[in-house]
């Protein structure tokens, strides 16, 4: 599980000196409490006075509501209120980017488990009860689950009368958004081609699957506004879109970031806020709301399943001709993401390699389905699972290795992306190849010892199907390619206020910023920016809240580039305004004040030499010096809607995985052994924290190739496993060996270098385990998850 180094780090001078700064392996400050079970999640919040909110959702997927009758639910003992949408003060629709989703359904409901009325009680039981008395009826309607029933001339509309900007430009109203990439002459290209590999691929709906349920607790506040304490992504984005729906001026929300516990994009989109926040200012009493685990896959948005069609041509000596593609991503029923989906992947669907002549559409799809939206690797990971497919079959077509032939047409630093688009820092994708290929094997037989078979080294594992009979080896290689930021013009930007003042005759540095933390570390990068800007050891990260300016989301791993840069911005100004202090005060003592450069180390005010001019204790005394900041990264523009140019991402980031799995090939059971990773990760800040976001997205990676899927019947668009119990999640006992190995080669438009390491990992590691499987049972296995009977053909 170690990392290796390589490469040159971003250079990092001031601050150098000072204990737990970038670049050192920090332990977190929640990790033994989250351990311990002593950690406060939004789940755990408490207010004496507060009552319980439930919501009641939809049975059925797609009608029109007739009636809905709630006077058994509001006669019960103990219930403050039952609301419909009629009840609703203001706006009553929300939305990321367009607000087409109702807080409460109205006129129709257009989903499995949409939210349709809510009761506040005394209690959490008496809530459920009351909020099963409420009756409604409704009138079924036929529902769109594909992109047949969707874009049929005669199919029903999702949405009728669509304003938001995308309707203008898609072929069909149940398309959310196209995009097409064009570039060279795919079709001319095609004739060189001495192989064609074309191929169809399914990709299945994920889950985020945190273990932390959606839960905050809202209380009205006596000047007519809300405090509500709540677990999410972006606290700014979820202001813009509750502010309206209560009917309330933004500065009169006010959101505090309660204990997450878990994301990975399920809670970027609004959950439970509206719905606890309404009732709190209807029953003048603090409302408290905790979604059980079915109501959780309900609550929340899923990743998009999608099918793939692609095309690849190669020359005899291994040199990709053309690229042909068709990417369908089922949106649901909601907006939510779907168009940055969609523009990440087509944009993204060539993967890391160089190819000249593309031709490439993407497309969202409304349809009754469960809105589907932000998901970790957001569009790059269903596009990788396919590319990777084709690139291990027009290698074998070529007699040639799979490795060797990736190698061969890797991108690198310059390339040109399909949009136009130069890759402006280092993209090192034929190296991290060669690293995990030059990785030791395990070795063969791994679960024979001198006292008999493990079984738990073997598939089935404690089951005890099998001690060896039948377990055949596969080895298999992906990689990936992932944006790393916000995309397409749009104005991606971090607020950081930093403080310092002496408080107990000790420096103390202040961070106070809204981003998110879900569980990616960012409170312990934020204080080793501080240490290493200020020179001080002491740093207090503040709560995140709406107090401050926007971070932007916890997500597209963006919050240690744009988040650390306002930081460091912050603090930059911050160290300018105390050695202005310093000089005022004592440069008429020592002439290295006008003369010489400063730093700020371990408390003390250093020339570059060394030379220790005074202590901050000393330059501050009873004065503080505070700076707000904001953090931009370079411009993006929006990919022309004909041909998909354009700048539009602003970083990139690679990852490769070699995956080493067993497989029972009478009993069709799966077993990885290793899945080890090479990244670059542009500057490592905090290497231990590196390495956990490598495993954790690797592992998410497993999950997704060989266990997990929600499955939703085709002829009722009805989740059919909304549990733990049916949704299956990699344990302890499924995780293999992950060992990673890291390489630093600076970014130099980012912040010490940085580039986002979290979502990168999640793409390469399902194509890789796959691949793995085809290796040990030779079929051709097209579709994720890998099920038993894919493999035994049952």
């Amino acid at each position: 599980m170690a990392g290796t180094t390589t490469g040159i780090p971003a250079n990092v001078t001031q601050g150098s000196q000072t204990k737990g700064g970038v670049g050192e392996s920090m332990l977190r400050p929640d990790g033994t409490l989250k351990v311990t079970g002593e950690f406060a999640y939004s789940s755990d919040m408490w207010h004496e006075e507060m009552i319980w909110g439930q919501a009641l959702r939809s049975t059925v997927a797609h009608a029109e509501i007739v009636s809905i009758d709630v006077s058994e639910a509001m006669a019960l003992s103990g219930v403050y209120a039952v609301l419909t949408a009629d009840d609703l003060p203001a706006a009553k629709n929300y939305g990321m980017e367009y607000q087409d989703t109702p807080v409460l359904a109205y006129g129709k409901v257009r989903h499995h488990g949409e939210p349709v009325a809510l009761v506040a009680a005394d209690h959490p039981e008496t809530a459920r009860r009351a909020a099963a008395k409420i009756k409604i009826e409704y009138r079924e309607l036929p529902v769109i689950t594909d992109e047949a029933s969707a874009t049929a001339p005669d199919a029903i509309l999702v949405h009728e009368n669509r304003g938001d900007h995308h309707a203008a430009h898609s072929p069909h109203p149940n398309i959310v958004h196209r995009q097409p990439i064009i570039r060279g002459n795919a079709a001319e290209a095609a004739k060189r081609a001495d192989v064609i590999v074309k191929g169809e691929y399914t990709f299945g709906m994920q889950d985020q699957a945190f273990l932390g349920p959606e839960s905050g607790l809202a209380v009205p506040a006596e000047d007519g506004g809300i405090d509500l304490y709540v677990a999410t992504q972006w606290l700014h984005s979820d202001l813009k879109q509750i502010a309206p729906c209560l009917g309330l001026p933004e500065e009169k929300v006010r959101m505090t970031m309660a204990g997450v516990g878990g994301a990975f994009g399920g809670r970027e989109d609004i959950s439970m806020q509206i719905l606890a926040s309404v009732l709190a200012l209807r029953t003048g009493k603090p409302v408290k709301m905790v979604y059980n685990r079915y109501e959780s896959f309900f609550g929340h948005v899923h990743r998009h399943p999608a099918k793939l069609y692609y095309e690849h041509g190669a020359t005899k000596d291994g040199k990709l001709t053309h690229m042909k593609c068709k990417i369908v991503l089922d949106g649901g029923a909601y907006m939510s993401s779907t168009p940055s989906v969609v523009g990440n992947a087509s944009s993204l669907s060539v993967g890391p390699y160089v190819v000249d002549d593309v031709e490439i559409e993407a497309i969202g799809l409304y349809t009754n389905n469960p809105p589907c939206g932000a998901m970790r690797g957001f569009g790059a990971v269903q596009a990788c699972f396919a590319y990777e497919a084709q690139m291990d079959k027009v290698a074998a077509k070529l007699g040639m290795d799979p490795v060797a032939f990736r190698q061969k047409n890797a991108m690198e630093q310059g390339t040109i992306m399909p949009t136009g688009q130069p890759v402006d820092s280092p993209a090192p994708v034929a190296e991290l190849l060669r690293r995990v290929k030059a990785r030791p094997m395990p070795p063969e037989r791994q679960w024979e010892s001198s006292e008999g078979a493990d079984v738990r080294a073997l598939p089935g594992g404690l089951s005890n199907t099998t001690h060896g009979e039948g377990v055949v080896r596969g080895v298999g290689y992906a990689v990936g390619i992932k944006n790393v930021g916000f995309s397409e013009g749009f104005d991606d930007y971090s607020t950081a206020k930093v403080r310092i003042e002496v408080i107990n005759g000790e420096p103390v540095a202040t961070v106070h910023t809204a981003a998110a933390e879900v569980g990616q570390g960012g409170v312990t990068i934020h204080a080793q920016i501080a240490r290493t800007e200020l020179g001080v050891q002491q740093v207090t990260i503040a709560p995140a809240d709406t107090q401050v300016g926007s971070a932007g989301s916890t997500s597209a791993g963006r919050q240690t580039y744009m988040t650390g840069g306002a930081i460091k911005n912050s603090c930059e100004i911050v160290r300018e305004k105390v050695l202005e202090i310093g000089r005022r005060k004592f440069g008429s003592y020592h002439p290295a004040w006008a003369n010489a450069e400063l730093l700020l180390e371990g408390g003390k005010v250093v020339t570059d030499g060394g030379e220790v001019l005074s202590t901050l204790v000393e330059v501050l005394e009873d004065e503080a010096v505070e700076v707000e900041e904001v953090f931009r990264h370079r411009p993006t523009e929006a990919f022309d809607l004909r041909t998909g140019q354009g700048n539009g991402h602003v970083q990139y980031a690679f990852a490769a995985h070699r995956a080493v799995v067993e497989v029972d090939t009478e009993l069709g059971l799966v077993k990885v052994i290793e899945l080890a990773c090479a990244q670059d990760v542009g500057k490592a800040v905090n290497p231990l924290s590196v390495i956990g976001q490598i495993q954790g997205g690797t592992t998410q990676g497993l999950g997704v190739a060989v266990m997990e899927e929600i499955i939703v019947d085709p002829k009722t668009a009805k989740v059919k496993n909304p549990s733990f119990t049916d949704y299956l999640l990699p344990t302890i006992l499924d995780t293999p060996t992950i060992p990673v190995d890291y390489l630093e080669l600076a970014d130099p438009h980012a912040p010490y270098g940085v580039r986002g390491i979290g979502e990168a990992p999640t793409l390469s590691s399902t194509p890789a385990v796959l691949a793995a499987i085809r290796a040990a049972t030779g079929l051709e296995l097209n579709k994720t998850p890998v099920r038993p009977e894919h493999l035994t053909g049952t």
